[in-house]
């Protein structure tokens, strides 16, 4: 019984330790420069108006976040860019 309990916390132990790594990689692909060209390619050639200008501010503050290792932000405002940008 007790090892079974033992077995059990490791595997637990062992899939807390991988789950936050899988998700903070999927944050820094999420706010590559890859993604990040793409979607400043989709804004420039957006007709010029309100949206433009959210989805350029929130492009700037993406880029700001990736600069100062924030990669949970930068995602966060690209996403918002790519929405503006979808929009619109």
């Amino acid at each position: 019984m007790l090892n079974k309990l033992l077995g059990a916390a490791t595997i637990a132990a062992v899939a807390l330790t991988v789950v936050p790594a899988s998700a903070a990689t999927k944050m820094m692909a999420g706010c590559s420069g890859e993604n990040m060209s793409k979607t400043e390619s989709a804004i420039e050639a957006m007709a010029d108006g309100g949206g433009k200008t959210a989805a350029q501010k929130e492009i700037a503050a993406a880029q700001t976040a990736m600069l100062d290792g924030k990669m949970g932000a930068c995602a966060m405002h690209l996403g918002k860019a790519m929405h503006v940008g979808m929009m619109k």
